[in-house]
């Protein structure tokens, strides 16, 4: 059967908030999820954690993965599932050697400011432990949650590839996009079809939605961001289409600001996140209409708790009030977040 044939089966997204609003829905009660919602912040993450050893060894084991996925779904009752993994699998698979240092953040080696792309030998058996975890997770979710898929946008992930770890200007990765951007090109390029390749992997393991994150979008000008943030995303989004039409999928420029409009209107993107800097009203004036927005609430302002998150919460709310919209926060959820305000905010958007 094609994707657009008639079923007599009943459409399983209505069951489902989250993929109901990603449809251009509006409920009177948006979903819930939270970016980094499967992490730090939980002691049960914490155990398994250290039961497991290291960050990519818990990755890589799929039971423990799909337990830390699923982890939040318990405790809290949220309305979508975001698979457990890294955004550094892509690099991981292309050929770079990819670890964790403690306290340090993770290391990608041989860095190509260094090193020519071809040197790598991509192994994408390495994508199959994350496809592994999405079938085990999909096995076990409550059929009303949504389950989220995701990868890193080929911008952030060039950056980390560049320079072998993060940074704070991405400056190596900046450079070689004005000096050399030929061979950046042929970088983003890369990264664009093993992104493809991963995401159909994990849709066809079961994810119902993905979201691309483009964590770093923000240190582009203008002309860059178009180049190498809207245009690669642009081709992710139009091959995801073409091989999988129903499968929404959200687009999230961290700091884009005023772009965020551009990106929006020009990357076929079904919905987008829209990060803590962004004054909502203005997100609902600027993007398009009828358009899904997720966010925008400031994980400082969940850690804050009280007045600090209902008041936000009521202007999220508000500005949103004839756009369908998934409540979520503008980054992911720092480690230090009390799990007492995650409840509360949930009892206050859910009107408990």
């Amino acid at each position: 059967m094609s994707p657009d044939a008639p079923s007599d089966r009943p459409d399983q997204s209505l069951l489902k908030p989250l993929m109901a609003v990603l449809k251009g829905e509006r409920p009177a009660v948006p979903p819930l999820w939270l970016m980094r919602q499967a992490g730090r912040y939980l002691p049960e993450y914490r155990a398994l954690r250290a039961d497991k050893g290291g960050f990519l060894e818990l990755v890589y084991d799929s039971p423990a993965a799909a337990e830390v996925t699923l982890q939040p779904l318990r405790r809290f009752g949220f309305d979508g599932a975001i698979l457990f993994s890294d955004i550094l699998i892509v690099p991981y698979a292309m050929g770079q050697d990819l670890w964790f240092e403690a306290g340090e953040g993770p290391r990608l080696a041989p860095i190509l400011a260094e090193t020519d792309l071809s040197a790598l030998t991509p192994d994408f058996s390495r994508f199959e432990a994350v496809y592994e975890t999405v079938r085990q997770v999909k096995a076990a979710l409550d059929p009303s949650v949504t389950f989220l898929g995701f990868a890193g946008s080929p911008w952030t992930v060039a950056t980390y590839m560049v320079a072998g770890q993060g940074s704070k200007d991405h400056g190596l990765a900046r450079r070689m996009a004005y000096n050399e951007p030929d061979r950046f090109a042929a970088l983003i390029d890369a990264i664009v079809d093993a992104t493809v390749t991963y995401l159909c992997g994990q849709i066809d393991a079961g994810v119902e939605a993905v979201q691309l994150f483009d964590s770093w979008a923000g240190s582009l000008s203008p002309l860059q961001f178009q180049r190498w943030v809207i245009e690669p995303n642009k081709r992710i989004v139009a091959r995801l289409k073409a091989l999988h039409p129903a499968i929404p999928i959200i687009g999230f420029p961290k700091g884009a600001g005023a772009k965020l409009a551009d990106y929006a209107a020009q990357t076929g993107v079904d919905a987008v996140g829209v990060d803590e800097t962004i004054d909502p009203h203005w997100a609902n004036q600027a993007l398009p209409q009828g358009m899904p927005v997720q966010g925008n609430l400031d994980p400082l302002a969940l850690i804050a708790g009280g007045r600090a998150v209902e008041e936000a919460v009521d202007k999220i709310r508000a500005a949103f009030a004839d756009r369908p919209h998934i409540m979520n926060l503008g980054h992911g959820i720092l480690p230090d977040t009390p799990i007492a305000h995650v409840e509360a905010l949930i009892s206050y958007v859910r009107g408990a």
